[in-house]
């Protein structure tokens, strides 16, 4: 039987590397809350970007699409959904502006989880919502031949509810006890939340909406800006990878948490850094938007697409930038590579640092 170990397990998990990302991350959290504290009101374009990229990111992770233009509707117009695809996307959408507007008021229980599980699925027909699963589960993979065999065995049905309120129970007295960093404990937990797998469906973004709502608890709330289920997406990879070598032994004990929590620690390392980006450019507010546009451009290196600029600058409209764009191929500072969804920019020889 699994023991969920949070006051013994995490001593042995400070290996001088973890260490230095858990120092640097303390130190980006200090910079952050200056940030915010003095130009809160400057950061509403990068929330409301963040929260699309997330709802968007984290849904496709698990085969969930739709085109750009709707889950923008989806998300920031709250548009009601059309098909089923759409209804898995409204609900995530939905589960995160609980999360964001009420982190403070939402308790890492069993019975919270299944009320944001059953919010999850609130646009859909399905009776899976608020419910654990009813029958065992497993966790496939595919070898180069596309042969499918069983990776992992999560906890049985039966057994599902006693280890959620044991999990639960042992992550709260540890955060209580206060003796190891909550940085520590929050990738422990998810990965444990993910090999219990206690849902029929709906897993994976439970896991990531966990995360968030356990860091913005912690005080590390630089996913409202910036968002971490894109960066997952980013290097959905690796996540599969250490999420395979840290579940492990699992049901024996003897599973290693940290490539995981390397992997998380990572993820959140990366977003600060991208916050610390975005704000230089939102300092630029005195530039023109073409000239802000143009630093960065500057600074990518190779090719620079729309989105890119997007992301970089979301209080500039894409009309404006789509207008430099063009006015710097015209002057033949850019060349146009591609066509519709595909196309991006390169720089020329006549780029002189945007000017």
């Amino acid at each position: 039987m699994k023991q969920f170990d949070y006051i013994d397990t995490p001593k042995s998990l400070l290996t001088p590397d973890i260490v230095a990302m858990l120092t640097d991350i303390h130190e980006h959290k200090g910079k952050q809350e200056l940030f915010v504290e003095a130009h809160a009101d400057t950061l509403t374009a990068l929330t409301e970007m963040a929260k699309v990229q997330s709802t968007g990111a984290s849904n496709r992770i698990e085969g969930i699409n739709t085109t750009d233009k709707r889950l923008v509707e989806l998300v920031r117009d709250k548009s009601a959904p059309r098909n089923r695809t759409e209804q898995e996307i409204a609900g995530y959408r939905d589960v995160l502006a609980t999360i964001h507007e009420s982190y403070d008021y939402i308790y890492p229980r069993p019975n919270i989880i299944l009320q944001l599980h059953k919010q999850l699925y609130s646009f859909s027909k399905s009776s899976v919502g608020g419910d654990y699963k009813n029958s065992d589960n497993y966790i496939a993979e595919s070898d180069a031949e596309g042969k499918e065999s069983v990776r992992f065995r999560p906890v049985p049905a039966h057994l599902t509810s006693d280890a959620m309120d044991t999990l639960c129970a042992a992550f709260i007295k540890a955060l209580e006890k206060d003796e190891h960093d909550p940085l520590l404990l929050i990738p422990m937990f998810i990965l444990d939340f993910l090999c219990i797998h206690p849902f029929n469906d709906g897993n994976g973004r439970m896991s990531r909406l966990l995360t968030l709502l356990l860091f913005y608890r912690a005080g590390y709330t630089v996913g409202k800006y910036i968002s971490l289920e894109k960066l997952i997406e980013n290097s959905k990879d690796t996540y599969y990878e250490v999420l395979r070598d840290s579940s492990t032994a699992w049901h024996d004990n003897q599973n290693n948490y940290q490539p995981f929590i390397r992997y998380c620690l990572g993820v959140l390392q990366k977003a600060y850094n991208e916050f610390a980006h975005r704000v230089e450019h939102l300092n630029r507010r005195g530039m023109s938007k073409s000239d802000r546009i143009k630093v960065v451009i500057d600074q990518k290196i190779g090719k620079i697409t729309k989105a890119d600029i997007v992301a970089a600058c979301p209080d500039i409209s894409k009309i404006t930038i789509e207008r430099t764009l063009s006015a710097l191929v015209k002057a033949g500072h850019l060349i146009k590579i591609g066509a519709g969804r595909t196309t991006a920019y390169g720089k020329t020889d006549k780029q002189d640092g945007g000017t």
